[in-house]
C-alpha cells in the first residue's frame, strides 16, 4: 500500500511556490501534505494530491520538472509516543529513512499521518502490520 508522491523542483525565488499551488488550484487538484526542501537555488516541492495524473498533466503542460515517487503513508495515533513506536519499528527493522514528513487528517481524525521514503516499501509496510501499524493508500487519503 503506497501513496504517489509529486517531487516537483522549483526556482528559489519570491513568488515561485505560488506560481506551483496557482496551476494546482485552478485545476481543482487538492494537496493533501507538502514537503519543501530548498537549497540556495532550487527547492523540491514534495506533495501528496487528491489526484496524481491530473497533477502530473498540468505540472507539465505548465512546465514544472517533476517526477513522481512512491512512498508509505503511516496512520499514527495521536497520542504522546505515537511516532516513537513507529520509529521503533523501523530501526528494529534495520530500515533506512531518506525523509519523512507529517500531516494531519480531518477534524475527526484519531490520527496524525507520516510520509516515509525508505529503500523497500514492501519490507517496511510488511514489518509495521506485523506490529499492528497500519499504512494508507490512494483511496484512502482521499476519505481523510
Amino acid at each position: 500500500m503506497t501513496l504517489n508522491q509529486i517531487s516537483v523542483f522549483v526556482e528559489n525565488k519570491a513568488g515561485k511556490l505560488q506560481q506551483l499551488t496557482d496551476v494546482l488550484a485552478k485545476n481543482r487538484i487538492n494537496m493533501r501534505a507538502l514537503s519543501l526542501a530548498e537549497t540556495s537555488e532550487f527547492g523540491i516541492v514534495r506533495i501528496i494530491v487528491d489526484d496524481t495524473a491530473a497533477a502530473a498533466a498540468v505540472l507539465a503542460q505548465e512546465g514544472f520538472i517533476h517526477s513522481i515517487t512512491k512512498v508509505l503513508g503511516v496512520a499514527i495515533p495521536d497520542e504522546p509516543g505515537g511516532l516513537n513506536r513507529v520509529l521503533n519499528v523501523l530501526s528494529g527493522s534495520d530500515v533506512n529513512m531518506e525523509y519523512m514528513y507529517a500531516f494531519l487528517g480531518g477534524k475527526e481524525a484519531k490520527h496524525a499521518y507520516m510520509i516515509f521514503r525508505v529503500q523497500d516499501n514492501e519490507a517496511v509496510e510488511a514489518a509495521l502490520a506485523a506490529n499492528g501499524i497500519a499504512c494508507i493508500d490512494q483511496a484512502t487519503l482521499t476519505d481523510l
